[in-house]
C-alpha cells in the first residue's frame, strides 16, 4: 500500500461516515440539537466538509468546491463565502439549516472527489512540504492531511451520535 492508497482509503472512510450520519434524514432531523448549545448534524457535516474543502484547496493551490462549483448559493447560509464554521457561536450553528440530506452529502461528495483527485497526484516526497508556517513547528502537507481526516472522522462520529438521538426520539 502506498501513501496515496492510505490517504484515499482514509478520506473514503470520512465519506462513509458522512453518508451514514446524514443519509435519508429530513431537514428537521438534520437541524436537531440535543440542547441549545449542541451541534446539529447539518452543522457538523457542513463544517467538516468546509474544512476539508478549504484545506485541500489551499494545499493544492486551487479554488474551493464551495465557491467554484456553486455550492455556496445552493446552501443559502447567512455567512461569508470563506466561512468554514471554525469558532461558530450557538446562534451561528443554529443558522446552518439545509433543505435535504442530499444537499449535504452532495457537497461532501464533490469535496471528496476533489480531495481524491488531488491526493492521487502526490508522491511520498510531497508529504514533507510545509503548507502552513503560522504554527511552530510549521505544518507539513502530511500533518495537514491527517488533521483533516481526524477532524472529519471526529465530527462525522459526532453526527452519527446525534443521528442516534434523532432516530430514538
Amino acid at each position: 500500500m502506498t501513501s496515496v492508497d492510505l490517504l484515499t482509503d482514509a478520506f473514503g472512510r470520512v465519506r462513509e461516515v458522512v453518508h451514514g450520519a446524514a443519509g435519508g434524514l429530513t431537514a428537521e432531523q438534520l437541524a436537531f440539537r440535543a440542547d441549545g448549545d449542541a451541534n446539529s448534524i447539518a452543522w457538523l457535516v457542513w463544517h467538516l466538509s468546509r474544512v476539508q474543502d478549504d484545506h485541500i484547496a489551499d494545499a493544492a493551490g486551487t479554488s474551493q468546491v464551495w465557491t467554484a462549483d456553486g455550492w455556496e448559493p445552493r446552501f443559502g447560509l447567512p455567512f461569508e463565502a470563506s466561512e468554514t464554521g471554525y469558532g461558530h457561536s450557538s446562534d451561528e450553528v443554529a443558522a446552518v439549516r439545509v433543505a435535504s440530506a442530499d444537499l449535504l452529502t452532495g457537497y461532501h461528495d464533490a469535496v471528496h472527489d476533489r480531495t481524491v483527485e488531488y491526493v492521487g497526484t502526490l508522491t511520498g516526497g510531497d508529504l514533507g512540504r510545509v503548507v502552513d508556517e503560522a504554527w511552530d513547528p510549521p505544518v507539513t502537507l502530511a500533518v495537514r492531511l491527517i488533521s483533516v481526516i481526524s477532524d472529519g472522522l471526529q465530527h462525522g462520529g459526532q453526527a452519527a451520535f446525534v443521528r442516534g438521538l434523532v432516530l430514538r426520539s
